[in-house]
């Protein structure tokens, strides 16, 4: 265990953060995205039994968002013809990203199948144990500052 660091953060996904350069991409997965399929040249981590806005909170107090593009942050969007309202969980992720990247967190809304291509090329996928759906969150690393 290290001070500081949020006890959601396994040594794995610690490690994983830390590999990851500017400009790479991460997603947060609900508990219903294909991980392991879509994860083949990505690593995968699990964070089974955490939701997915823990683990947001969680990343994003270790890496900033990337400033050099426009939407930092993406959502895989209801598919048209889903009665599905807006899901509320978007509302939480909203105020986390407020939290640490209050000037520079707009959101792109990402079809389906093009957010899953997107995250084919993620380096890292954390599997989550969330239930609510449309609650696969992207984000793009940005450059850490000191």
């Amino acid at each position: 265990m290290l001070k500081g660091i949020n006890p959601i953060v396994s040594p794995e996904l610690l490690k994983a953060l830390c590999e990851m350069g500017h400009g790479d991409e991460l997603v947060i997965a609900d508990g219903n995205f294909p991980c392991e399929s879509v994860g083949k040249n990505a690593i995968v981590v699990r964070a089974d039994g955490h939701s997915t806005t823990d683990v947001l909170d969680a990343v994003l107090s270790l890496i900033p968002l990337d400033t050099y593009t426009e939407k930092p942050v993406a959502l895989m969007e209801v598919v048209k013809g889903d009665n599905t309202p807006t899901p509320a969980i978007w509302a939480e992720y909203d105020k986390v990203l407020n939290k640490y990247e209050p000037d520079h967190h707009d959101i792109e809304m990402t079809e389906r199948f093009a957010f899953y291509e997107r995250a084919k090329n993620a380096y890292l996928i954390i599997a989550t144990g969330e239930t609510a759906i449309y609650a696969n969150v992207l984000l793009k690393k940005g450059v850490v500052t000191v």
